[in-house]
């Protein structure tokens, strides 16, 4: 077994602090002087220490600001491999079959678990997506958003961390959509909020089923009459 560096070491334990003392998406770590304090090691030390947390996007460094820790929650970029697969259209397709698996259920989740603030977060969500459609703008990141915190919503820990990663995946490899779709995508997401909001596990269950499925065939007809560049509405 290879011998641990004093930094990796001590990256361990500031990881044990961060998780004992239960800090989220966006709080601030100590200054590193306090660090070497609390820790008792080096400066030096500290930042080899920082540094393999933040590779690791458990942590992000902003200059002249501080460390924070990272809203990846510890997810590398390209945790599956993506990239390595060269058939893109097979890996967007499959990606979506992914999806229709998980989310359904995922939302039916959401209705059963989700804590009063986190409703409103995933409206205030909802409220941006709204207003990028309406503007005819481009709404791919809300989009992934608004997944990501019904995975949030149903307080089911790899759920919250694989979603992403999944409707990332999808919009990134689908590239660009001929005609954007909105008319009928902002209506399958007011209808999966609404569900969710209300507490309605089997109603939030059948509107995500049917919002994935009507994107999957989207997806497939487009690329039967040779269109290329769609990009998924989420």
């Amino acid at each position: 077994m290879e011998k641990q560096t004093l930094g990796e070491i001590v990256s361990q334990k500031l990881l044990e602090m961060i998780q004992k003392d239960g800090y989220t998406a966006g709080d601030k770590l100590p200054t590193e002087a306090e660090l070497v304090e609390l820790l008792g090691v080096g400066r030096n030390t500290v930042r080899e220490a920082l540094r393999i947390l933040m590779s690791r996007n458990i942590v992000t460094i902003r200059q002249g600001s501080g460390t924070f820790i990272s809203d990846k929650n510890g997810v590398s970029d390209d945790p599956l491999g993506f990239a390595m697969i060269e058939d893109r259209r097979k890996l967007t397709e499959d990606l979506i079959q992914v999806r229709v698996m998980l989310e359904p259920p995922i939302a039916a989740l959401a209705a059963q678990n989700a804590a009063e603030e986190d409703i409103r977060e995933l409206e205030n969500i909802l409220l941006g997506l709204e207003e990028q459609m309406m503007r005819r703008e481009d709404y791919s990141d809300k989009d992934s958003q608004f997944h990501a915190q019904i995975a949030n919503c149903s307080h089911n820990l790899v759920m919250t961390n694989l979603v992403p990663v999944i409707t990332d995946g999808v919009r990134v490899f689908a590239g660009a959509v001929q005609e954007t779709e909105y008319e009928q995508t902002l209506k399958s997401h007011r209808r999966i909020f609404e569900a969710i909001r209300d507490r309605k596990p089997v109603e939030a269950q059948q509107a995500m089923y049917f919002h994935l499925m009507y994107n999957d065939n989207r997806y497939k007809g487009e690329m039967r009459d040779g269109k290329q560049g769609i990009r998924i509405e989420e």
